[in-house]
């Protein structure tokens, strides 16, 4: 269950803190409902993951985090960009692979990035970029920084060789990184069991002289506290930590993928879904006298209006040119 706040980030009350932490998840929540919509109706192409369940792991964790720290995620990636400032019209004009988007309507879904918010992606190959979220770590020792670097990944790219290497320069070079394991219990429709001969996640960390943790990640208090002491242990000391969020996803691998049916079953989703994060907190609040329902619906009613307006704008903004294909190109 959802538990009091300990202490605040910043000069927030507790109550404060739980409304902003309350709509930032409901505004993830609603936009990627819309995202599925516009996806059937064609509006969005390529893949397409949703985070819907998993809200509580970006709001608490980028909660902890300063403007001048960085993030590199995966390809389950907008509750995250969301979580960390980027507009919803940008992020809904790169669904819609449009010019306004974050990245110019050429990256689409899993290649979301803001420079300005130190936001670097976005990636697409399964544990590919935890060896950059280890680089960029080691930049900023390298430099004398005090910034953190938070790298979120699926518990599938724990059993890819890019992250033992990356963990393991981590480790030996004392880097200011906090590794996120987002364990949804599923590589796209394989079960943990089914695919991992070990299935603590956690227990790659000790190989590595790593410090690690589990949380449960349906709570948004639970995570902000882990990655309080795991930034706090970057910071002062320069130690990466592995945290394992325990979650679940509440819609398929992506949207080619059924909700259940096939390798999870219906019952096992409504078991799940009774411990929504969303839920969790406004319980939390409606018993601490926080919030009421007419106040609930007034938020719900004011995200669910800022999300038709990236909508509008996404549907709007025109394409890309065509010379936009040679721009931003990399060659020797």
């Amino acid at each position: 269950m959802a538990k009091k706040p300990t202490k605040s980030p910043g000069s927030k009350s507790d109550a404060e803190l739980n409304r902003a932490f309350l709509r930032s998840m409901l505004l993830q929540r609603r936009f990627e409902e819309r995202s599925a919509e516009a996806y059937a109706l064609g509006k969005i192409g390529g893949f397409c993951h949703l985070y819907i369940g998993q809200e509580a792991i970006s709001t608490g964790a980028l909660s902890v985090l300063r403007p001048d720290d960085y993030v590199v995620t995966a390809y389950r990636d907008h509750g995250q960009a969301l979580a960390r400032g980027m507009t919803p019209r940008a992020v809904m004009a790169e669904l819609f692979g449009r010019r306004d988007g974050c990245s110019g309507g050429k990256g689409g879904s899993m290649h979301l990035f803001d420079a300005k918010l130190n936001f670097l992606g976005g990636h697409g190959i399964v544990g590919s970029h935890i060896p950059l979220a280890t680089g960029v770590a080691f930049a900023i020792k390298y430099r004398g920084g005090d910034q953190v670097c938070l790298c979120f990944f699926g518990e599938a790219a724990v059993n890819i060789g890019a992250f033992h290497e990356a963990l393991n320069m981590a480790g030996l070079w004392k880097v200011p990184a906090v590794f996120i394991i987002e364990n949804n219990r599923y590589g796209m429709g394989t079960a943990v069991s089914r695919a991992m001969a070990n299935e603590d996640v956690n227990a790659r960390a000790a190989t590595y002289n790593i410090p690690a943790e589990s949380v449960d990640a349906q709570d948004v208090f639970a995570v902000r506290d882990a990655v309080t002491r795991a930034v706090d242990l970057a910071r002062a000391e320069k130690t990466p930590t592995l945290l394992e969020m325990r979650t679940y996803r509440f819609m398929g691998h992506s949207m080619s993928d059924a909700v259940s049916g096939t390798y999870r079953t219906k019952a096992e989703l409504e078991q799940e879904m009774r411990r929504d994060p969303i839920i969790l907190l406004h319980n939390h609040m409606t018993e601490a006298g926080e919030i009421d329902d007419a106040a609930y619906a007034k938020l719900d009613e004011e995200i669910k209006a800022e999300v038709q307006d990236a909508w509008d704008f996404a549907d709007a903004s025109p394409e890309p040119e065509l010379e936009e294909l040679y721009a931003h190109v990399v060659v020797d």
